[in-house]
């Protein structure tokens, strides 16, 4: 049997191994940052934007010299000038005094609102204004999306469009950015060759999710290929990886079973810290450490590896990049029909919403994978509870 622990101790045992090693950061072109995340905090050094800005085509104008304004007796003013876009107005308005103004044009001094055009009529220098606008109405203050000294974006902050947005609207480029993990992918076991026309073979479908989960976390993807279940092509190739990269993930020999080679792997290598979880799917993982690095042996079934590269792994990865921890808030929602769960192990379900907004399981199996393109999230069932009545309220948490 395996000795078991919770999986708060093993994301415990894993963050405090990337605790020990500072992420090392990088400067990167804007154009290049997507998806990176930031090594500090981005503090604005100006304001946003960086003058009083007319959101409207029409008029500059002082408000209090529209106030009254109606469609039968207008506002009468004097045209002073026009302002020119990308250009400081070169004089000021005074009582009685408009300016013809673009969208996104500077305010000229002693303007503190702007008149749509649709409700002037302008000619032989002279505006008639048939609305009243208040102070501040149709006007982008300096400072009003990001004031100057205040903290843009916090460290550990992933880049997304937004984010790239306001980065270029603050002139911060080059980026500090952590630079990428490079994690290991390696796939072992007899079977998997990546062809079907033999009897008992099966095509390597955790290599892909692996790469493809690593690349979406701003991780570098290092695919060592598919090993049989000979030991040592398997120490060769997570020698490897040890060597060359951050972290190493293999996923499949990691149950009690007499081929099962990983714990011996490990231990050969360095040392193995846990074997086994109290999480269903997912008893069978693996973690130890080889020279400094960690090694996951996830299992081989794709979903069970799925839920242990979310729930385990994925948090070492987010502590290695300054502890970006971006994941969207979880839904509440009521269970749709009982939940039974009576294995002494923290269960996770996948889960669809239906038309009633409650959330029904998904019931499958570790080996099937197809499971997570139907599903609208997961759920979590604690140790030791014998599962969720219908109409319960419970977490729905993204994928």
């Amino acid at each position: 049997m395996l000795d078991v622990i919770t999986r708060d101790e093993a994301v415990a045992a894993v963050t405090e191994l990337a605790a020990g090693q500072p992420p090392e950061t990088e400067l990167l072109p804007l154009s290049q940052a997507f998806g990176r995340v930031l090594a500090r905090d981005v503090r604005a050094g100006e304001n946003v934007p960086p003058f009083d800005r007319s959101t409207v085509d029409g008029y500059a104008v002082r408000a209090e010299d529209t106030f009254g304004a109606g469609a039968s007796i207008p506002a009468q003013l004097d045209v002073a000038g026009e302002i020119p876009m990308g250009q400081a107005p070169a004089f000021s308005l005074h009582r009685g005094q408009c300016a013809r103004i673009a969208t996104g044009g500077m305010l000229p001094p002693g303007a503190d609102a702007a008149v749509m055009v649709e409700h002037t009529d302008a000619e032989h220098g002279l505006c008639l204004v048939y609305r009243p606008v208040a102070p501040g109405e149709n006007v982008t203050k300096a400072g009003d999306d990001i004031r100057q000294g205040q903290t843009a974006l916090p460290k550990g902050r992933r880049i997304g469009v937004a984010e790239t947005a306001v980065l270029a609207a603050l002139g911060i480029d080059p980026v500090p950015v952590f630079r990428k993990p490079r994690v290991a992918v390696l796939s072992t076991g007899d079977e998997i060759t990546g062809r079907t026309d033999r009897p008992g073979q099966i095509r390597d479908i955790n290599g892909a999710l692996l790469c493809a989960a690593l690349t979406g976390l701003g991780a570098e993807a290092v695919f060592l290929g598919a090993v049989p279940d000979d030991r040592a092509q398997i120490l060769r190739a997570v020698a490897e990886g040890v060597a060359s990269c951050d972290a190493v993930l293999l996923s499949g020999g990691s149950s009690a079973g007499t081929r099962d080679m990983t714990v011996d792997v490990i231990n050969e290598l360095g040392s193995v810290r846990f074997h086994g979880l109290a999480m269903k799917p997912g008893k069978p993982t693996v973690f130890g450490v080889c020279g400094g690095k960690p090694v996951f042996g996830l299992p081989g079934h794709p979903l069970a590896a799925y839920f242990v590269f979310r729930l385990v792994v994925r948090p070492y990865l987010e502590a290695l990049q300054g502890g970006a921890a971006e994941s969207a808030a979880a839904r509440v929602v009521r269970v749709g029909e009982n939940i039974p769960s009576n294995h002494g192990r923290e269960e996770f379900l996948c889960v669809r919403i239906n038309e009633k907004g409650e959330a029904v399981p998904l019931h499958t199996r570790s080996g099937v994978i197809s499971v997570l393109t139907k599903a609208d999230g997961f759920i979590r069932i604690p140790r030791n509870c014998e599962g969720i009545a219908a109409g319960t309220e419970t977490e729905v948490f993204e994928l």
